[in-house]
C-alpha cells in the first residue's frame, strides 16, 4: 500500500474529516438473549458475586487481578462500593438471565472519548460464567455498545503477559495482538509486562458478525453444546467458498 503524502512529501495517516469526540461510556443496561450487562451496584450484586466467586476451588482466578481474593463478604462489598463511586473505570455486572444472579464483572476503563478509544478490563468471571456462552455474549454486548452505539474507533484488551487464559480469550474473541509493554505495571508486589490487544472499527463488522453467528441458538444443540467453534465461524466468514 502506497503511503499518503502531505504537501511536504511526508507520509501521513488517513484523513478523518468528519471525526468528532464520542460520548463517554454511561451507566446503561444492555440486554442480551442469555445475560444482561448492567451498572455494578453493591446492594444488587455484591452478595451474588461473592457467592459465585466462592465456588472456585482456590484463589487462582485473582492472581492476575489487581485486587482479591476477598476473605469475607464484607471485604468484597467494600471493594464493590468503592469502585462504583467513579466513572473510569466504569464497572458492569453480568447477570445470568436464567437465574437473575450476578455471576461476573467487567469494566470500561482508560476512556478516551476525544480519540474514540476505550479498554475492557477488570474482567472477573466466576466459575458460573467462565467458558460459557453467557461469558461470550457479555463481551459481545459491551463491544457492540462501544462500536455501534458510541461510535468508538478502538477497543483495547490488556493483561499480564504471563496470563495465558486471558491472552487466549482475547484472540478467541477476535482481538489482534499488538505487542508487549515491558515493565509496564507494578501490582501485588510484582512487575508486570503488559500484553496489548485491540479491535478497531474497520474490523468490528467482521468480528461482530462472527460473534453473532456463534451466539445464535442455531449453533447449539439441545444440550447446549456448540455446533461450530468461534474460530471455525470466523474462518468460514473469511473463506466463504471453502
Amino acid at each position: 500500500m502506497s503511503a499518503r503524502l502531505n504537501e511536504y512529501g511526508q507520509p501521513v495517516g488517513d484523513p478523518v474529516p468528519d471525526w468528532t469526540a464520542r460520548p463517554a461510556p454511561a451507566r446503561v443496561v444492555i440486554e442480551g438473549r442469555l445475560c444482561r450487562v448492567e451498572p455494578l451496584d453493591a446492594d444488587r450484586h455484591a452478595d451474588d458475586l461473592y457467592a459465585a466467586y466462592s465456588l472456585a476451588e482456590d484463589g487462582a482466578d485473582w492472581t492476575y487481578m489487581s485486587v482479591g481474593p476477598f476473605d469475607t463478604p464484607a471485604d468484597h462489598r467494600a471493594y464493590v462500593t468503592r469502585v462504583t463511586q467513579v466513572d473510569d473505570p466504569l464497572p458492569y455486572a453480568v447477570v445470568d438471565l436464567r437465574t437473575g444472579k450476578a455471576v461476573g464483572t467487567l469494566s470500561l476503563m482508560r476512556q478516551d472519548p476525544s480519540n474514540g478509544v476505550v479498554e475492557v478490563g477488570s474482567v472477573a468471571f466466576s466459575p458460573l460464567l467462565k467458558g460459557t456462552p453467557v461469558s461470550t455474549e457479555a463481551q459481545f454486548l459491551l463491544m457492540s455498545y462501544v462500536f455501534d452505539e458510541l461510535g468508538y474507533r478502538r477497543y483495547e484488551w490488556k493483561c499480564d503477559s504471563l496470563n495465558a487464559p486471558s491472552r487466549k480469550a482475547a484472540l478467541r474473541l477476535g482481538f489482534t495482538f499488538e505487542g508487549i509493554f515491558r515493565r509496564a505495571v507494578v501490582y501485588k508486589g510484582r512487575s508486570r509486562d503488559t500484553a496489548w490487544y485491540s479491535i478497531v472499527d474497520s474490523e468490528w463488522p467482521h468480528v461482530g458478525k462472527a460473534l453473532r453467528e456463534w451466539l445464535s441458538p442455531d449453533n447449539f444443540d439441545t444440550e447446549g453444546r456448540q455446533q461450530r467453534s468461534l474460530s471455525a465461524v470466523r474462518a468460514a466468514d473469511e473463506n466463504p467458498g471453502r
